[in-house]
């Protein structure tokens, strides 16, 4: 069986780019605690935004489809899941919401594993939820012709049990014996996760959660205010790019985790910037609302919606939004696009 988290295989990780992208969250990290105390209602509104565009993306990133409203009503308990994507969707914004509050006192082993695993799929009757795999399973990616062929190839079902076991285990040890950066220790944690492929269904969505689980205990919860989730949906091709550039060789530890690794810590990076850019925009000078959708609108490349300001600046009321876009419009400044669902407004520049 391979052996996890090596610290000589840590260390060679520490790229100029992987570096780079370490310093700028710690920075990011630094700068936003002392913030962070100052808008509660705003943070609150970021907050519920993230839950739901998380839970909408990581689950599309599979596969599993609602509508917008149908979305939005799910996470905030307002309607049942009324078919299979909507159980999913369901047990999905459950355990995201339970990292968000609880994670501190979620310890990171096998056992929670299963649990956080039986969480995602309650709501469905499903018999696979909270077991580990029970037979091999195997990656493959659709060939242009239609064809199939076999990508990667996962830990045996036979071996998972360990595997995970002496994953938790190496990853315990070093964080807390080696004291290697956590953002790197989270990465390759969940990157080794996803090959092993534990479960019959919901990898993909179980190494989300658990990146996110090791984030916020270690103190990085950009992710609560700004969706990670959606970055990663919105790169879906670079993620699945990665991912198979650093599965090469992994059977026998000698892949490469630096692709997969640049870009998921490339993703938290941009999250903090953008917390970063909407805290300061709530602090500073631009505080006043109607100043800041107009320079949210200034700063926006391409055609947008009101949901797309709404969703960006959850404080500020669906009124104020409106407001601004008829002023603009009156001044010629933006020019609408379409009519009723379908508008869209596009800056002229």
């Amino acid at each position: 069986m391979r052996r996890f988290l090596v610290p000589e295989q840590l260390d060679s990780l520490l790229t100029p780019a992987i570096v780079a992208s370490l310093s700028a969250i710690h920075e990011y990290r630094g700068r936003q605690s002392a913030m962070q105390g100052l808008r509660p209602d705003a943070l609150e509104s970021l907050r519920q935004v993230a839950l739901i565009q998380s839970t909408g993306a990581s689950n599309r990133i599979e596969g599993i489809y609602t509508s917008d409203s149908r979305l939005a009503g799910i996470v905030r308990e307002r309607v049942a899941p009324r078919n299979r994507d909507e159980q999913e969707i369901l047990g999905y914004r459950n355990v995201l919401a339970l990292i968000h509050e609880s994670h501190d006192l979620i310890p990171v082993s096998p056992g929670v594993i299963l649990q956080l695993h039986r969480d995602l799929f309650a709501s469905t009757g499903l018999g696979f939820g909270g077991k580990w795999k029970d037979a091999d399973n195997a990656i493959v990616q659709v060939n242009a012709d239609g064809s199939t062929s076999l990508r990667f190839k996962p830990t045996s079902a036979l071996e998972t049990p360990a595997a995970v076991e002496d994953l938790c285990r190496s990853y315990a040890e070093a964080l807390t014996v080696h004291r290697v950066d956590p953002l790197l220790l989270a990465a390759v944690f969940t990157f080794d996760f996803a090959s092993i492929h534990p479960f019959n269904d919901g990898n993909g969505r179980m190494s989300r959660l658990l990146f996110l689980l090791l984030l916020y205990q270690v103190g990085y919860d950009a992710g609560k205010y700004i969706s990670i989730e959606r970055a990663i949906e919105e790169s879906k091709q670079s993620y699945y790019e990665t991912l198979r550039l650093s599965s090469v060789g992994w059977q026998d530890s000698a892949n490469d985790y630096r692709p997969f690794v640049e870009y998921l810590l490339g993703v938290v990076t941009g999250a903090y910037r953008e917390l970063d850019r909407r805290l300061s925009a709530m602090e500073g000078a631009s505080g006043n609302k109607a100043a800041r959708v107009e320079e949210e609108i200034c700063g926006t490349l391409g055609a947008f919606t009101k949901r797309d300001l709404l969703l960006k600046l959850p404080d500020i009321s669906a009124v104020t939004v409106e407001r601004v876009l008829k002023a603009l419009l009156d001044a010629g400044r933006i020019e609408k696009m379409g009519a009723g669902r379908g508008t869209r407004y596009v800056l002229k520049r």
